[in-house]
């Protein structure tokens, strides 16, 4: 990072600026750029929409950012427009720099237009300047100025190149008397938005809270939520009654719906401003983005492709994290050997092996798999195949009620169910938008990985892989399914036209890469640092207390395994084990199978965490030892009867991915939920997931019996 870097409350002014800009324009790379590491994440008040702030210090002046979600209007229709819209109107920042993708300037521009509505200085950052070259189109960025009447700076966000001018044009700015610059539309829209911006700018403070003009250009465009606002005016009925005689008189004056009209006119000033300031050198040609969509959304090989895609980036996990897991499973058998050794044996000893090692090293062990399927993910997103897979998939998702764009949810929710719940929010309908968040938990997160590894691995060693991926596939079949029904019952109608571009490829940036892996990696090691450890330590007090104490004659006549298993029958987790174990009976689980799903209700890498301690791994593994994977493989109930042969009996192993697959999600997706969809559908969704794990469970577990699985 160029210049002093200093604490926030230490400059000596602040400019509080909202990064804004249109969806792929690069705005997020450029937010990096200007804030390095000094960023944090939160959410914005009331919804859980993503809300990251940087801070840059230059000198004596403190840049803080903040990075609004990618919008194409403030026309607002999805939360993430909502949420760019209601910050500008509300917390007024001092500048807006519109982040503006320098390969397609007249789409961009219309939200750049809209920005100069409010009345808020704007700085445009011509980002990909670097791109639109290569692609032969020249801006003339001081006449392009001129035109729009606002400061525009050339950037190229991966490299930073244009920061410091950026900065430079933002101090500009804020230091100029008035940097306002008003565009006009005609003279006959002109004169009927003149009219309004009078009576609106009648009452100063509601013309203080509501910039006049940009009310009035929403007013004639009919938005609802413009009327809304309106209605807090002192006059508002009679603005009402003049803003109904201008639309209709607009109407009828051009035979076109106003909203039409005003984009149309926007539009009109936007070719005149690029026709004067852009020209094309030269077209390329080739072009390596449509050689590689030739064959990639060909309508014969797109769908397989994605599946290819899909399939090797799960073996490519196995295949790199397989050596790393192992290592972290050595080294964590080989500290609880140490300990076990030096410590005196006790309950210290019991708490510390068992349960902190026993349960969070199991959790820390899948860390390696865990970093390399976020980091495919990051680059499949980073590249721009992320809307190619939207596209790929929209013709089936269509067939299942679904929006093509809500690929992108259940994408991420390989990754995380969270961020996956609120990715939903750029579905414009609301009903799109409860389908997809229902559906999503079928997606096999990060959470579930360990669990879905641990039985793969120890019950399918040679086809582990495979065995997982086939396990996200239910999940896939699962979603769609329901969204079926969903769509027949409750949640009727069509579904809303799918519009979405496709961005160039691009190569992605080591460090973007670094910093999407690494912040996701943290979460989950976080949380096996809090919230896994929480549960472990209380996991571990259960199955120690009451503790067991035999009789001489009785420890006379058992081996160590026995008394082992005596100690933990007759613990509170034992106990509560056998009372729940008539309803997972019929499912082929034990009381210890049993009891590490019901705390998996809480987080599902808690499962892997209770397994640990049930089979008590912490005290018993060695560096040559595969710890959990073998105990929960030589368990006796994991075994076939004598009759049916010998060895490990994968179908149950089968049937608890199952079931961990399709119970409810972890508490914080749950919370999520709670805030995108409400409380009502949160029961619903508790009571179908939990109804559909037991009965898919009973009838694979009942039918592989019956065919000698």
């Amino acid at each position: 990072m160029n210049g002093t870097e200093k604490n926030l409350h230490s400059a000596g002014d602040t400019v509080r600026i909202a990064l804004a800009g249109n969806p792929n324009s690069g705005k997020t790379t450029l937010f990096n750029a200007l804030t390095g590491a000094h960023h944090k994440v939160g959410n914005y008040p009331g919804v859980t929409v993503e809300k990251r702030e940087g801070v840059r210090i230059r000198q004596d002046r403190s840049y803080h950012f903040i990075d609004l979600p990618g919008i194409y209007s403030l026309t607002a229709y999805s939360i993430d427009e909502v949420v760019a819209r209601d910050f500008i109107l509300d917390e007024k920042p001092d500048i807006i720099v519109d982040v503006l993708d320098s390969t397609n300037l007249e789409r961009n521009l219309y939200l750049c237009l809209q920005f100069q509505e409010l009345g808020i200085p704007v700085v445009g950052a011509l980002n990909m300047s670097d791109e639109a070259e290569a692609k032969g189109i020249q801006i003339d960025e001081k006449n392009l100025s001129k035109t729009l009447g606002i400061p525009l700076v050339k950037t190229v966000g991966p490299k930073g190149t244009g920061t410091d001018d950026l900065l430079d044009m933002i101090d500009k700015v804020e230091d100029a008397s008035d940097p306002h610059h008003v565009i006009r539309y005609g003279d006959e829209l002109e004169s009927k938005l003149e009219l309004l911006e009078t009576l609106i700018s009648a009452d100063a403070a509601f013309a203080a809270k509501y910039p006049a003009r940009w009310l009035a250009v929403k007013i004639l465009e009919k938005d609802s939520n413009a009327y809304e606002r309106l209605l807090e005016h002192p006059n508002a009925a009679v603005i009402k009654t003049a803003a109904e005689e201008n639309v209709a008189w607009i109407e009828k004056h051009y035979g076109k719906d106003a909203e039409i009209i005003v984009t149309e006119q926007r539009y009109g000033y936007i070719r005149g401003a690029v026709q004067e300031s852009v020209k094309i050198i030269k077209q390329p040609d080739f072009s390596v983005t449509e050689s590689i969509d030739k064959v990639i959304m060909n309508r014969f090989l797109s769908l397989p492709i994605f599946v290819l895609v899909l399939w090797s980036v799960f073996q490519l996990t196995f295949l790199l994290g397989e050596y790393p897991m192992r290592w972290l499973e050595t080294f964590f058998g080989f500290l609880s050997g140490v300990l076990n050794s030096a410590l005196p044996e006790g309950l210290l000893r019991s708490l510390i092996v068992d349960g902190i090692i026993g349960g969070v090293g199991g959790v820390l062990s899948f860390v390696p798999l865990i970093v390399i399927l976020f980091f495919l993910l990051s680059i499949l997103e980073d590249i721009g195949y992320m809307s190619r897979a939207a596209f790929a998939t929209d013709k089936l998702l269509h067939a299942f009620g679904l929006h093509g764009q809500s690929i992108f949810p259940m994408m991420l929710g390989f990754g995380c169910s969270v961020p996956a719940i609120m990715a939903s929010r750029t579905l414009k309908s609301p009903r799109d938008r409860i389908i997809t968040v229902l559906i999503t938990p079928f997606m096999s997160c990060g959470a579930k990985l360990p669990v879905h590894v641990l039985l793969a691995a120890a019950f399918f060693p040679n086809h582990a892989a495979n065995m997982v991926l086939l396990i996200y596939g239910v999940g896939v079949v699962l979603s769609l399914l329901s969204a079926l029904v969903l769509k027949a019952t409750v949640l009727a109608g069509d579904p809303t036209p799918f519009v979405m571009e496709l961005p160039p490829y691009r190569a992605p940036t080591l460090r973007g890469l670094l910093w999407h892996v690494g912040e996701k990696t943290w979460l989950y090691i976080k949380k096996a640092g809090s919230v896994i450890l929480a549960a472990s330590i209380l996991i571990w007090a259960i199955t120690t207390f009451p503790a067991w104490h035999p009789s001489d004659t009785e420890l006379a006549s058992m081996t160590e395994t026995d008394i082992s298993g005596r100690t933990l029958e007759y613990s509170a987790a034992g106990r509560i084990g056998h009372f729940i174990e008539p309803v997972f009976r019929p499912l082929g689980f034990d009381w210890k199978i049993a009891v590490a799903s019901v705390t998996g209700f809480a987080a599902k890498e808690v499962i892997v965490s209770t397994l640990g301690i049930l089979y008590r791994v912490g005290s018993d593994v060695d560096e040559e030892s595969e710890g959990l994977r073998a105990a929960i493989r030589q368990d006796p109930h994991m075994q076939y009867r004598p009759e049916r042969g010998s060895g490990p009996r994968p179908l149950i192993a089968l049937v608890f991915m199952i079931f961990t697959l399709i119970i409810p999600p972890c508490f914080a997706a749950l919370a999520t939920m709670k805030a995108e969809i409400g409380w009502k559908w949160i029961a619903f969704e508790i009571c179908f997931l939990l109804i559909l794990g037991w009965l898919l469970s009973f009838i694979v577990y009942q039918v592989g019996n019956l065919m000698g699985f």
